[in-house]
């Protein structure tokens, strides 16, 4: 049997010191040592101890108290808007919660689709099969209260924050019916957002598959995917993909849905300064392109949505209604930090298989991608005018 020996603290202690040495020769940053330690390594007049040392002196005599995490999170913002890119931001704590809140397609709730009003929340739209629609609580609906909280003219943010909670929970709803008021008590629910649907339409008797996409979150390839089969096995001859006011989303998602469309070949590419060239193909098991398809844009038609009715257009696999797209041809990346909140900054540009840049270069807004036929539907109109041009485009294709 062996014994382990026990080295003296002499030894230990250079130890110590050579591998703090190798740490900082191989890139190691001397933000992680211990602060006397830090010092022998870190000049005193670096901009990073500048920046200590003003937040420092405000925290320590500034006249009023202030908040050394609120001073941070104001000068990062500050010092991403200096960079004068609409598409870049940073994301406080607080605001990144939000944020991943908005872009999940999981949340927990009762399931509704909400807008604000005087009154309190109007409901536009209702999850099937989530707790809200056993409630009974349909579209037209108003909430007027939460508990004892009156939503009357209250923010979309403050009533919305009362009616989300915990899966498992209860919250009590005063539900404005027409002239009906009523109180239901309901078990919230962890919801998964649907963000497309569809259905059939009928012109001039020919069946065509009408499929919506609201945006680019996970799994939304997906669902795009359930409701073009859906439509194809209840007859639809030829497909309507409905892009307006989509403002994108996931890149992968992208690929993902111009790949039900386009068999093989290229989707987009996209480039960066720090990031190689990259190429992003179909991925296969697409549905017959002998199934006329025309992809339905407007102003609101962005990003992801931009590559994959670029991708669409440039294959010659659909061909484009509505107006001219917003124009962003550069992508994002958040990167999460240390401190709750995130970075949310361009670090690319994409191109279309025909190798064309959407923004006009840079984080300018383009031209974005014109329509092949041109169509507008009047906000005011009753009407969808554009819908009936795509609907008409897309039969004329049929054989």
């Amino acid at each position: 049997m062996f014994a382990r020996r026990t080295r003296s603290p002499l030894i230990v202690g250079l130890l110590f010191l050579i591998t703090l040495l190798i740490g900082l020769l191989l890139g190691g940053h001397p933000s992680w040592l211990p602060g006397p330690v830090r010092s022998v390594f870190v000049a005193k007049n670096g901009s990073d101890q500048i920046e200590d040392d003003v937040l420092g002196l405000l925290q320590r005599d500034y006249y009023r108290k202030v908040n050394r995490s609120q001073l941070v999170n104001t000068g990062l913002a500050a010092a991403v808007a200096s960079l004068h890119d609409p598409y870049s931001h940073y994301y406080d704590p607080s605001l990144y919660r939000s944020f991943q809140d908005e872009t999940s397609p999981h949340l927990s709730g009762v399931g509704i689709d909400v807008k604000v009003v005087t009154r309190g929340l109007f409901v536009v739209d209702v999850f099937a099969g989530s707790p809200a629609a056993k409630a009974g609580i349909v579209p037209n609906d108003v909430i007027t209260a939460v508990g004892a909280t009156s939503l009357s003219k209250r923010s979309s943010d403050f009533s919305s924050g009362l009616i989300k909670g915990r899966a498992g929970t209860k919250v009590t709803l005063t539900i404005l019916s027409g002239t009906r008021t009523r109180t239901v008590s309901i078990v919230r629910a962890n919801i998964n957002v649907p963000v497309a649907a569809g259905r059939i339409v009928t012109y001039h008797g020919t069946k065509l598959g009408y499929v919506e996409l609201s945006s680019f979150t996970t799994g939304s390839g997906a669902e795009v995917r359930a409701q073009v089969e859906k439509v194809l096995h209840q007859g639809a001859r030829g497909l309507i993909l409905d892009l307006r006011e989509n403002g994108g989303g996931l890149l992968e998602e992208a690929v993902n849905t111009a790949s039900i469309f386009i068999p093989d070949g290229t989707i987009v590419s996209t480039d960066g300064r720090s990031q190689p060239r990259q190429v992003y193909m179909a991925r296969g098991d697409a549905i017959s392109t002998k199934i006329p398809l025309v992809v339905l844009v407007d102003s609101g038609t962005a990003s992801s949505s931009e590559i994959v009715t670029g991708a669409l257009k440039d294959r010659g696999r659909a061909k484009v209604v509505g107006t001219h797209t917003y124009g962003k041809g550069v992508f994002q990346e958040i990167d999460p930090l240390p401190n709750g909140g995130a970075l949310d900054f361009t670090v690319g540009e994409y191109f279309t298989p025909n190798g064309e840049n959407l923004g006009g270069g840079g984080v300018r807004r383009g031209p974005g991608i014109k329509p092949d036929v041109y169509a507008y539907t009047n906000p005011r109109s009753h009407t969808d005018t554009a819908l009936t041009v795509a609907e008409r485009t897309v039969a004329a294709e049929l054989p």
